[in-house]
């Protein structure tokens, strides 16, 4: 079976159609290296039956629409996280619309009328922790419960630990926050990255600095701590490496926020076209400089610094 194949509407029996169907249920924000654990054990289990490897997640997050405390700025979209999703092997995505009639959904009833009654679930894949249905009143003991009623097996996978850390999307929140790049990346399985439209800005890195910037209007909600970073560039499917500037501009006293992107040995015009920014390394904080040929002097030390990170980055 093609992989990635997306269901948006259970309202019809999906059982009719696949067959011995292995799932796993979640949110699944960054797809990180502990997501990615369930849906190995996911395909190995389909693999063994013959069936087919499914994941189940959900448009938009549920904390969007239940909103009890904070909302969480998730680390990856929809599209991103459907597109890591299937990147790891999954044959069938369940993306379902998340409401507040379906958040109060019973946990025998979404078990029973759902994943038995539409599915026909054969087997189910769950994180240590899991618990489901309204009020997140379900857990592990009732689903082994049912499994046995209904016929289908549940397995259990143990958290992942990186540095003796649990991994998770939280966890991973935190490090980009701190700037901490490279934990994140540790944690992900990959750089964390953001994506945008490149739009017009002061026109100060040209004209004034002499480092030509591209101005990204960020799509994604979570932003590394201000600074400077080494990153990569992607532009309709091309690579470069770059040096991102997170920030409030303060030499020049500016107060919005804006992400600035010097990409290295690169002068076509972009402007109006999608980007994505992958964070390599934090290089150092903004600072406020006395005069622009000071910040330019600086922006040639950053990149210098940027290129030995890309060096040992592709070395490693």
């Amino acid at each position: 079976m093609e992989k990635g194949k997306i269901i948006r509407d259970i309202s019809t029996d999906t059982k009719l159609t696949y067959r011995d169907i292995v799932l796993t249920i979640g949110n699944f924000d960054g797809v990180h290296r502990g997501h990615l654990s369930l849906f190995r054990k996911v395909i190995e289990r389909a693999e063994s039956i013959k069936g087919i490897s499914a994941v189940m997640t959900f448009d938009p997050h549920p904390l969007k629409i239940l909103g009890d405390g904070v909302i969480p700025s998730l680390l990856t979209d929809t599209d991103e996280k459907i597109a890591l999703i299937t990147e790891a092997g999954i044959e069938l995505i369940f993306c379902l619309p998340f409401t507040k009639e379906f958040s109060s959904i019973r946990a025998r009833d979404f078990v029973e009328d759902i994943l038995v009654g539409k599915m026909g679930v054969k087997e189910l894949v769950v994180g240590y922790d899991y618990n489901f249905g309204y009020k997140r009143e379900g857990d592990i003991r009732l689903l082994k419960e049912l499994g046995k009623r209904h016929g289908f097996k549940v397995h259990v996978v143990e958290p992942v630990k990186i540095d003796g850390l649990t991994v998770s999307s939280t966890l991973i929140r935190r490090y980009i926050r701190d700037g901490n790049v490279g934990a994140a990346r540790k944690l992900l399985g990959r750089n964390y990255a953001i994506k945008g439209t490149i739009v017009k800005g002061r026109g100060r890195g040209k004209e004034v600095l002499n480092f030509p910037t591209a101005n990204l209007l960020p799509k994604t909600e979570l932003l590394p701590r201000q600074g400077v970073y080494a990153v990569e560039v992607m532009i309709g499917g091309k690579r470069w490496a770059g040096v991102t500037n997170i920030g409030t501009n303060p030499t020049f006293d500016d107060t919005s926020l804006s992400v600035e992107t010097h990409i290295l040995g690169f002068s076509k015009n972009i402007l109006g076209e999608e980007m994505k920014i992958a964070f390599i390394e934090r290089i150092r904080d903004e600072v406020k400089f006395t005069t622009p040929s000071e910040l330019a002097y600086q922006i040639s030390l950053d990149i210098d610094m940027a290129e030995e990170i890309f060096k040992k980055f592709n070395k490693d």
